[in-house]
This record gives structure tokens, sequence and C-alpha cells, in this order.
């Protein structure tokens, strides 16, 4: 009889129990992941071996997780274009719009790479869930972009192909939004149910998130006793280089775009919507701090209220820097060093296209970012299991990544605003 693998079931069970007393009593998310986390990291290294039957709740929350990408990510996209409503905002303010939430998240994702090498991020840790991993030979560049087109969308959705899913929704988007203006009434039945079907699908992201602490204490604990206090300082380097990407995307990015093409006063404006990014950055939410981002943005950026009404919920769903650029790229590099997978330019440069094409309608709730990571990965053939370590800080790096989201969207609002206040300007003195 193991005695050691009695009482590592017997434990198991009582951390189980006291991560659900922490997330029922206190109701916050990030305690019961900060608990799991805890206790994860004390019984694996303790128990070493003997603790890698919880290996299979762990496989099974990354399972749930696989299970609703594909349906967020397609309704997500039809909803935010959705919103646009006509094809003039769409043509304008729209465009103008995405490039910035887009082109921000492009440049956030290098910032990612260059902070995930700069760290070394998962050099030296061997991650025992995906025995006989071969990392998959990514094809060339012309094969890829044929392979992000969606030639048999059914396909794609059956295989979880999520980048040629973006693309045939957002065909589905502006479609509606054509219809839309011609016969709204014909058009009127299936906008409801993707509407309705958003709802429910979010609904069913929550139910998935909620598994998440208990997700992470397996995870954790297999990790921790395969790796023991290299897990720990692991863990540690990936939360500095995320913190650490977020500033430089604040201060090299956004700032540059509030004093140059904004051509408003960076200090002031981040005073303006301070409130926003403390909402920000400890609710982890993008939609749950909208209300505060659009007030702030009005009352004290004085962004018109139209363009704050339309530019912050679409930066809440498309792009968001932190979640869709930053977060992604890192944990790819991570993974890789992990897998001993050696990466190229090609490589670097297929997680820039790939955090942009799949930043486009991430839902702006708590848990979005395992969703974009999921898509980079897969794209580069990396097992989505391999961000099972970092998934065990994602409380703590989700809160300096939300405040960067938030940062972001306001920053896209008032450089539309002033561009488009200026714009008006030129029309009326000619």
């Amino acid at each position: 009889m193991n005695i050691n693998l009695i009482l590592a079931i017997i434990l198991s069970i009582a951390a189980l129990y006291v991560i659900y007393l922490v997330k029922s009593k206190t109701g916050k998310f990030s305690y019961s992941t900060l608990t799991a986390l805890t206790l994860g990291l004390i019984l694996g290294a303790i128990f070493k071996s003997d603790i890698k039957f919880i290996e299979v709740l762990g496989k099974g929350y990354i399972s749930l997780i696989k299970m609703i990408v594909v349906p967020l990510v397609m309704v997500s996209i039809i909803t935010s274009i959705i919103r646009l409503k006509n094809l003039d905002t769409l043509k304008t303010i729209g465009i103008k719009t995405l490039a910035i939430l887009l082109g921000t998240t492009g440049v956030a994702s290098i910032i990612g790479i260059v902070m995930a090498k700069a760290f070394n991020l998962g050099q030296g840790i061997n991650f025992a869930a995906v025995e006989g991993f071969k990392a998959k030979e990514i094809p060339a560049f012309t094969k890829v972009i044929l392979d992000f087109l969606p030639s048999n969308p059914v396909a794609s959705i059956v295989n979880n192909q999520v980048i040629p899913i973006v693309i045939f929704s957002l065909f589905i988007a502006i479609a509606l939004v054509i219809e839309d203006n011609k016969n709204p009434e014909k058009i009127k039945p299936f906008k409801d149910f993707i509407l309705s079907t958003y709802e429910l699908v979010l609904s069913i992201t929550r139910m998935v998130l909620q598994f998440i602490p208990f997700g992470v204490f397996a995870l954790i604990a297999v990790a921790a006793a395969s790796n023991g206090m290299d897990t720990i300082k692991s863990l540690i380097n990936v939360i500095l280089a995320v913190y650490i990407a977020c500033i430089l995307q604040i201060v090299l990015v956004h700032t540059p775009l509030i004093s140059f093409i904004a051509r408003k006063n960076p200090l002031k404006f981040f005073k303006d919507i301070f409130p926003a990014q403390v909402v920000a950055f400890t609710s982890q939410s993008s939609y749950g701090t909208l209300p505060v981002t659009i007030k702030s943005l009005v009352e004290n950026a004085k962004v018109s209220e139209n363009i704050a009404s339309f530019v912050a919920p679409l930066g809440s769903t498309i792009g968001m820097n932190a979640c869709g650029g930053i977060y992604p790229a890192i944990v790819a590099i991570f993974v890789a060093n992990v897998f001993n997978v050696d990466m190229t330019m090609y490589h670097y440069f297929l997680i820039v296209l790939t955090t942009i094409v799949s930043s486009i309608g991430i839902a702006g709730v708590p848990g979005a970012a395992t969703m974009s990571t999921t898509v980079v990965l897969s794209t580069l053939g990396l097992p989505i299991e391999g961000m099972a370590m970092v998934m065990a800080v994602d409380a703590i790096i989700d809160m300096m990544r939300t405040a960067t989201n938030v940062t972001g969207s306001a920053v896209a609002a008032l450089v539309v605003d002033e561009t488009e206040k200026r714009k008006e300007n030129k029309a009326l003195k000619a």
C-alpha cells in the first residue's frame, strides 16, 4: 500500500475544498486562483510523482477551454461588427479605429517577443503533460496565407482552425451590416439569433472560467512535481516580463500616439482616464470597466460622446493590446522554450500576424487572453497544454493586462476623436 499516494489523494481533495471555500466566501476570482497556485506548488513539491493522478483534472479543464474558443470567436466578431450599425461608420471611423487597435496590438506582440527573449522564459523547464510531442513544421508563407482563408468553413470549425473561422466570421458580419441597411426586417431574425447566441456563449464562457482555480491547482501541482523550484522561478519571470512589457507598451506606443497624433499632453490624458485604469486593474474586465472608461473619456478627456461610445466598446472586443498582443506572444515563446522548439524570424513574424488576426473579436471578459493564446499556439503547432503553468499566475497578470487594454482603447478613442475634429475644422474652413 502506497501511503504517500493515499495521503496525496486526501490532501488534494482537502485542497480543492479549500479553494472552493475561498472562491465562495470571498467571491474574488484572484484569491481562489492564488490559493490554488500556492496549494498546488506545495503539494506538488512534497508528493512528486504520487500526485500526478490529479493531471486528469487539469487536462479536463484544457479540453473545456478548447471547447469554447471557436463559438466565442465567431459570435464575438459578428456581434462587434454588427454594432457598427452602418457602412458609413464602418468605412470612416470604423476603419480608423480598427487600424489603431490592431496596429498597436501588432507592436505589442513584438514587445512581448522581445521581453520573453530577454527573460529566457521557459528555459530549463520540462513539461511532462505532453509526452512525445513533435513540433509541427511551419509551412511556407504562401501556404500559411492560403490556410488562413476558409475554403471549407465547416471543416475549419470541426478542426478548430481558428484563423479561417475569424475570416469567415468577418464576411458574415460585413454581409449582415450590408443587408441590415437594405432590408432590416428581412435580416432581423438572423441578427437576433446571433445576438442571442452571443449572450449564450458568454454565459457558457463564464461557466468554464469558474473552473480555472481547480484546473490551475491540478496543472501547477503536476508541474511542481516535475520541476520543483524551477517552476516558481519561471512563474516569477513570466509575471515580470508581462508587467514590464505592458509598461513599455504604454510608454513607447500609447504616449507617442497621444503626443504626436492626438497632439495632447500624455500626462494629463493618463490622469483623465486614471479612474478607468484603476477599475480595469481591480476588476480584470474590459467590459466591466466600459461605463467608467466612457465617462472618463467624455467628462475628463473631452472626447465626443459618439466617438467614446463607439470606440471604447469596440476596443473591448478587438485588438486589446495586452490580452491580444503581449500575452500570447510571451506565452508562445515560453511554450516553445519548454518544448525545445527553435524559433526563427519566420516564427516571430507568424506570431505577430496571428496575434493581430486572433485579437479580432476576443471578448473583453476575464480569461479572454487564454482564448487568444490558444489560437496562437495552435497556429504555431505548439501544444495548448504548454500554457498550463502560466495560467497559474493568470490572475496576477490579468490585472496589468486589463489596465493596458483599457488604456489602449482610450488612446484609440482620443486619436480618432482629435483627427475627426481636425478633419471637420479643415472642411469648414474650405
